[in-house]
């Protein structure tokens, strides 16, 4: 029920679904990185304990970074790290009870480069 473990599921999963199209997967804000790149970050858990058992539900943010003059490829990184996320199968130690898309959105600082922050629900038991 780590939250280690489905940290790393969610990285194996993008990393099989995005590894050629981004420069790296990052469990936060990397140092140096080109674009597009992936990072993890935005997470909090809380308890979900039921009847018969104990149990976590995780709130995850995955945010792609990219560069582009327009956000035409970043939507279809998005894309792909949805389809992604909601493929992971299995976590290490525990059971994948479900896994919600909360909501996705695009935003630019005037200066800097797109980021596409989508944000999931994951409930697991164990």
């Amino acid at each position: 029920m780590s939250a280690m473990a489905l940290q790393a599921a969610l990285v194996t999963a993008l990393s099989a679904r995005l590894g050629t199209m981004v420069s790296g997967i990052f469990d936060g804000p990397p140092v140096r990185a080109a674009f597009p790149y992936v990072s993890i970050g935005g997470w909090a858990s809380g308890d979900w304990s039921h009847k018969t058992g104990r149990g976590r539900e995780h709130r995850l943010a995955v945010t792609i970074w990219d560069d582009g003059g327009r956000p035409g490829r970043l939507h279809g990184l998005m894309a792909e790290a949805e389809a992604a996320i909601e493929g992971i199968g299995e976590i290490a130690g525990a059971e994948l009870a479900s896994i919600a898309f909360v909501r996705s959105r695009i935003i630019r600082d005037a200066d800097g480069p797109w980021a596409g922050i989508i944000e999931y629900r994951v409930r697991v038991a164990g």
